[in-house]
């Protein structure tokens, strides 16, 4: 007799409650369910990680096979407002009550005959929406790894081809302290005798070094694929293919061509069971859209949401506006996790920013907004105080967003970056088109 629970909130309030008894970081439970519930697809599965660019990468491969013709699933984490957006079908964000069927059969299968296994709230919820996904007759399956690779709840499925994107330090405490080390965590995904596309222009060595150990089908951003460009339009070759005269792709952004080059190769790689025409690339490149990822938001003062949260993609971040050309001035709203390496993300991105919004954030791995402001304010102290920059701190992204907006001129700009909690709080009710208080005059 399983759980009964008939809302899909009711089931993500029960596998909050779930946690293993003990800090367990393999895959042996997670299998073990997989196996009870006959978990397989019969398409091919492309599993794409690294540190940032997973989420744009996914996006890209998605809209390429859908303009192709093919019946896509994506599997992403984490989401920004619903949980519903962890997964699509066929390009659609999958309803709440077709989520509750797959819910029921892991609790099922985890408690078996009684004999009880316990899951983490992502490993249940990764068994329930790649279990909607197996059901959904597809003709691809893309799955963004949630943390590292070998022991993340996706690589229980073998990846037909292996996705790589940029690799920066993130998540020290669980994935190790560098690169090289954080690299072949992120390897861990590879398999061998399958193409493994590393789209980082300079990987971590352990990650060249393991794909020839286990025998995969390495392609390498540089030697196996490239791309070229100018202003208005880019190219790019791969292993006997090229295509040439592209638009960029409409999520903006220099690192986007550095995706957009590894969901290529990745198809390329995959082309003999999933052709992909040149128009199907135009096009879909064309029409890609991803929430957070640089996503401007045109208005008076103009918005600009990015979950830029580590060195990495603050540093994309920080060039992204610096060529965006001139604002009188640009307010910040940042909130981000306790655990982040915040002084380099201030230090690169502090010349951009004229006044700071800190926010507290709805989760308990939080820094607070206070110890936010003081982290900015000691940064300053070493850099001299080359500038008076004001800063306040809010008691939520929407508070903070609304104290900006109050003294923003119209012809200013209000970046909001930092955690998903912080652009996802921001896009709470939909995406805001900003006017600033003093068009009302």
């Amino acid at each position: 007799m399983h759980t009964k629970i008939h809302t899909l909130n009711g089931w993500l309030a029960h596998c909050e409650r779930l946690h293993p008894q003990a800090i367990d970081m393999g895959l042996e439970r997670v299998r073990e369910v997989s196996r009870r519930l006959g978990l397989r697809f019969d398409c091919p599965v492309i599993t794409v990680a690294g540190t940032n660019g997973k989420g744009s990468t996914c996006a890209m491969l998605e809209a390429v096979a859908l303009q192709a013709g093919w019946r896509t699933g994506v599997y992403t984490s984490p989401h920004l407002v619903h949980f519903e957006e962890r997964c699509r079908i066929h390009g659609d964000i999958v309803q709440a009550e077709a989520l509750v069927p797959h819910f029921e059969a892991v609790e099922a299968a985890r408690t078996q005959n009684g004999n009880d296994v316990s899951l983490s709230y992502f490993e249940f919820t990764t068994l329930a929406i790649l279990r909607l996904m197996s059901h959904s007759l597809l003709d691809v399956a893309i799955l963004e790894v949630g943390l590292g690779g070998r022991l993340d709840a996706t690589n229980i499925i073998d990846a037909d081809c292996a996705v790589i994107t940029s690799i920066d330090i993130d998540h020290t405490e669980y994935l190790g302290p560098d690169r090289e080390s954080i690299g072949r965590e992120k390897a861990g995904i590879m398999r061998t005798g399958r193409p493994v596309i590393v789209s980082d222009p300079m990987p971590p060595q352990s990650v060249l070094d393991y794909a020839r150990e286990i025998g995969a089908d390495l392609w390498r951003f540089g030697h196996d694929f490239n791309y070229s460009g100018d202003k208005q339009q880019w190219a790019w070759s791969g292993r006997g293919r090229r295509y040439a005269g592209l638009a960029y792709p409409a999520l903006r952004g220099a690192n986007q061509l550095m995706n957009a080059s590894g969901a290529l190769a990745a198809l390329e790689a995959l082309r003999q069971r999933l052709p992909i025409t040149a128009q199907a690339v135009r096009t879909g490149l064309s029409m890609v859209g991803l929430p957070g990822r640089f996503q401007i938001v045109p208005g008076q003062p103009t918005l600009v949401l990015d979950v830029a949260h580590n060195p990495h993609s603050v540093a994309a971040l920080t060039a992204n506006l610096d060529a965006m050309g001139y604002f009188p001035t640009t307010h910040a709203v940042f909130g981000a996790m306790a655990d982040k390496d915040l002084a380099p993300m201030l230090a690169k991105v502090g010349p951009l920013i004229d006044r700071w919004y800190f926010t507290d954030l709805p989760t308990p791995r939080a820094d607070a907004a206070a110890n936010l402001q003081q982290k900015w304010n000691a940064l300053q102290i070493v850099a001299g105080g080359r500038r008076e920059v004001p800063t306040s701190t809010h008691a939520n992204p929407q508070a903070a967003l609304e104290a900006a907006v109050a003294v923003a001129d119209p012809a200013d700009r209000i970046v909001v970056f930092g955690s998903f909690y912080t652009v996802g709080a921001v896009l709470q009710n939909g995406t805001p088109r900003l006017q600033a208080k003093h068009l009302d005059t």
